[in-house]
């Protein structure tokens, strides 16, 4: 088979190196992929994520079998929905059914309509309506911008003065608008608990486990700073076992995937729960439509049986045969550029951007260019390094001490990623 991944990050990194990885595929292209990737026998190809016509074109001339959308901006864009009308088989969902994730407003709707576990919720599109919600209700209160806003369209407000200023930057000023190119807002109780992710593979009303993990969204050690895309995950996850992702499976990804279809949008694809476990059980904090970035860098070492395969089998109507490792841990630390997630530094240097051969350290390019020999960075989020070890101490040393060896200036990391394991 040859295959076609899109986008250019570590998530998409990631999923060409493990399809790369089965007996059945002889070619893995990314669009527009990175540098790192070529290191790994992927093929990078000069296309734009969101070029459907493109991407379409390319697939045609080189006989792709299948595609796979990596980021959620091609999904908002219909790039799906271009493939599939031109017959090329995607695993992604469509444009409609990706409005789970690009519009927190229909996601309630769902979740509401079909019983599923979340945060009581109001959504509003004027503001001195909004305001007065947030006044009412009290602090802290959840602010979440209904559209495409690449991660950072949540604020958890421990303020009233917090949450108003939220809801100006997003109904006055508008830095955040939906599919219909309007302001709304969805504002949530503030729920405590533990959050995990939780991936499922699903074609219309059949849903498989496709891996749990924890990621750290903060810039900091021990959750200080800003929200970034995230710094780091492990898989799996210790403090949860089977039989929460069976509760989650059954009271979460199922009734979601079923009233989809009941609403005409069946859904395909890796769906993404980012669940918290609350006193009161499991609640749905967000859905995306697609693999979470950095934890697919870590899920995805943990299958044993062939993920190419699995989504093949997936494609044509058959049952995948997912076996996964069931012993130790693979945990991954991000490294940023300075200033990230604000106005990161880019354009300096980040040397070999390689880890030994004879170690389970693995190296995950995202945000990065080259020119000659020497990898440049040219994003906020630069790489991801991961061990896989029997513990998460283990795996921790591993990755630490290969960082701490191999220095770049103008980059930072968390120090603490697993912690919550560690308990």
């Amino acid at each position: 088979m040859k295959l076609l991944v899109i986008g250019s990050g570590g998530r998409e990194h990631a999923i060409a190196k493990t399809l790369k990885q089965s007996p059945s595929v002889s070619a893995v292209y990314c669009a527009k992929g990175n540098p790192r990737m070529k290191q790994d026998g992927i093929i990078t190809v000069n296309l734009s994520e969101t070029d459907g016509k493109a991407i379409v074109e390319f697939a045609q001339a080189n006989q792709i079998d299948w595609v796979f959308v990596g980021p959620e901006i091609p999904l908002f864009y219909g790039v799906s929905d271009a493939l599939e009308q031109a017959g090329i088989p995607v695993f992604s969902p469509s444009q409609a059914a990706a409005k789970l994730e690009y519009s927190k407003d229909f996601a309630k709707q769902i979740m509401q309509k079909y019983g599923v576990p979340t945060a009581k919720s109001a959504t509003f599109t004027d503001f001195e309506q909004a305001k007065a919600y947030v006044l009412e209700q009290g602090a802290p209160i959840v602010i979440k911008a209904d559209g495409l806003a690449a991660g950072k369209g949540v604020v958890v407000a421990m303020s009233e003065a917090e949450a108003i200023s939220a809801l100006e930057m997003m109904l006055v000023d508008e830095l955040y608008v939906n599919q219909d190119d309007q302001a709304r807002v969805v504002i949530e109780e503030f729920l405590e608990g533990e959050e995990f992710s939780l991936f499922s593979f699903v074609n219309g009303d059949k849903a498989w486990f496709a891996g749990i993990s924890q990621d750290h969204k903060r810039a900091y050690d021990g959750d200080q700073g800003p929200n970034t895309g995230g710094m780091g995950a492990y898989s799996p996850v210790p403090q949860f076992g089977q039989d929460v992702i069976d509760e989650a499976m059954k009271i979460v990804v199922q009734p979601t995937i079923e009233g989809l279809v009941k609403e005409g949008t069946p859904y395909k694809g890796v769906l993404y729960a980012g669940l918290m476990m609350t006193k009161d059980g499991i609640k749905v904090i967000e859905f995306n439509a697609r693999f979470g970035d950095p934890e697919t860098q870590v899920v995805l070492q943990r299958f044993e049986s062939d993920f190419a395969q699995h989504i093949s089998d997936i494609l044509n109507g058959k049952e995948p045969q997912i076996k996964w490792k069931t012993h130790g841990i693979t945990l991954g630390v991000v490294v940023a550029a300075e200033g990230y997630p604000a106005k990161a530094e880019s354009g300096f240097d980040l040397g070999e951007l390689s880890v030994p051969a004879d170690s389970s350290l693995q190296l995950f390019g995202a945000g990065i260019t080259k020119q000659g020999d020497k990898f440049i960075a040219n994003g906020g989020r630069l790489f991801l390094v991961s061990a896989t070890a029997d513990n998460v101490k283990q795996a921790q040393q591993q990755v630490y001490a290969y960082l701490t060896d191999n220095p770049i200036p103008h980059t930072f990391y968390r120090k603490d990623i697993g912690f919550r394991a560690e308990k």
